[in-house]
């Protein structure tokens, strides 16, 4: 942390970013001059601009820009004309992993990891530590509903930050308390291969300070070879979720009719009943007791936990209900691998039986879709009418025979198409399907507002 104690001024290198936008909100909290970058103008970009963040939109050296700090993401391509500018001036440039991790090495810190469900786990404990008064800075990846955020801030006792696997960011992070949610391959790009990727979440857990508390879902031990096992228990305090064997588990899980979950906590020895959570689906419980579990240990008593978990209003993009009127039901939702459209596609199956289901999905990077094509056509075959769009390429570009027809080619669904944007809101107006779900972490969202005008 010493390193930034100095810090008057920093520049982002795509501001816009979801983790970049609220590391540049905690600098501009603490006084420092915030300036930056990025291709296009969001509403991140907009709020940081009305708060007085100067943005450009254009890629080209300005006077202005003298900064301590060039605070960049891997997002940004080396052919930047301002990436080229800042490495040549001499002026010290740092990755956002690099700057979060030297603010959890000074601070008590809360570490979200895993393939599934970091986002939402970690919005759920910066939440439960907020509502509850306790001081927390929080990183979140995705917007939080309760604050129209993906950064909360009132103070620093705790910190809590999502633990991202992309580029092995969350190695760089030293918590006090850490979380594994899933092991599950994803990043393969990056990676290499699974064993990769389970090493790297090893990796992480070995980062936890020394007496950390470490939790693990209960379907990543088989990861661990018994004397690896051994030496993570005999370092840390371990505590597993998961299922009825694990020391912190749902039961009695009841679905409402207004979307929302009842069950009761299993924590340790104890038994707390009757405890309710907005967004629906078991693996969103299951986060929820992870949440939960962590605000127990620091002290939070189980009365505002409680309390605190039934006025969290979820992530948008995670379940979100966009339209749900008396003929239609329109969900938006992240899903970008098979295990998260698995659990999506599952959720509104069970909430809405009887009912035929209908969704868009927009693959995100050729290289995911090439190594997951097969569990993708075995997940939107689960859909009674999947609609796919082209691939998003976001950083990448094209790789050859990698398209959205090789996931098509492996569907049996008989009901299988590919659409344009523009032959989506044609279909959509057409059809008014009863209940209707969007899927994806590309450009997809850019949708959203045109079909929910369609079906309001």
């Amino acid at each position: 942390m010493d390193e930034l104690k100095d810090i008057r001024s920093v520049f982002f290198l795509g501001i816009g970013g979801i983790g970049m936008s609220a590391l540049a909100e905690y600098f501009f909290k603490r006084g420092v001059k915030v300036s930056g970058y990025d291709r296009v103008e969001t509403p991140l970009t907009q709020q940081l601009a009305f708060k007085g963040v100067q943005i450009s939109y254009e890629d080209k050296v300005q006077s202005e820009y003298n900064p301590d700090l060039i605070i960049y993401t891997p997002a940004i391509r080396s052919t930047s004309h301002l990436m080229q500018h800042f490495a040549n001036s001499g002026i010290k440039m740092m990755k956002r992993s690099e700057v979060l991790g030297l603010i959890s090495s000074s601070e008590k810190t809360i570490a979200i990891a895993g393939t599934h469900g970091k986002t939402t786990t970690t919005a759920m404990v910066s939440h439960i530590l907020y509502y509850s008064g306790i001081e927390v800075t929080g990183f979140v990846g995705g917007i939080m509903s309760n604050y129209d955020s993906n950064y909360i801030d009132s103070g620093s006792e705790y910190i809590v930050a999502e633990a991202d696997e992309f580029d092995r960011s969350f190695l760089t992070l030293t918590p006090a308390i850490s979380a594994v949610l899933s092991m599950d391959a994803d990043h393969l790009d990056i990676y290499g291969g699974s064993e990769e990727v389970t090493i790297g979440f090893k990796d992480f857990i070995n980062k936890t300070k020394k007496g950390g508390t470490v939790y693990l879902h209960r379907s990543v031990i088989k990861n661990f070879t018994s004397n690896e096992w051994e030496v993570v228990q005999e370092k840390y305090k371990c505590l597993t979720f998961g299922d009825k064997d694990s020391d912190i588990f749902a039961s009695n899980i009841l679905p409402q009719k207004d979307g929302s979950v009842t069950f009761d906590l299993n924590y340790k020895t104890r038994l707390y009943t009757g405890l309710q959570l907005s967004m629906p689906g078991n693996h969103n419980v299951s986060n929820a007791t992870v949440a939960m579990a962590i605000a127990l240990e620091i002290g939070i008593p189980i009365e505002k936990v409680t309390v605190a978990l039934a006025a969290f209003k979820g992530i948008k993009r995670r379940f979100e209900y966009v339209v749900q009127n008396k003929l239609n039901t329109y969900i938006d939702d992240y899903a970008h691998h098979p295990e998260e459209l698995r659990n999506a596609i599952a959720t509104a199956k069970d909430l809405f039986q009887g009912k035929e289901i209908y969704g868009i999905f927009q693959p995100h990077l050729f290289s995911r879709t090439r190594d997951f094509a097969d569990g993708f056509a075995r997940e939107l075959d689960q859909l009674d009418y999947p609609i796919l769009m082209e691939i998003y390429p976001a950083r990448e570009l094209p790789i050859e025979n990698v398209n959205s027809q090789m996931i098509l080619d492996r569907m049996t669904n008989p009901n299988k198409q590919i659409m344009s944007f523009k032959e989506i809101l044609e279909f959509v107006n057409k059809n008014k399907p009863e209940v209707l779900m969007t899927l994806g972490a590309g450009d997809i969202d850019t949708i959203v507002p045109k079909i929910k005008i369609i079906l309001s």
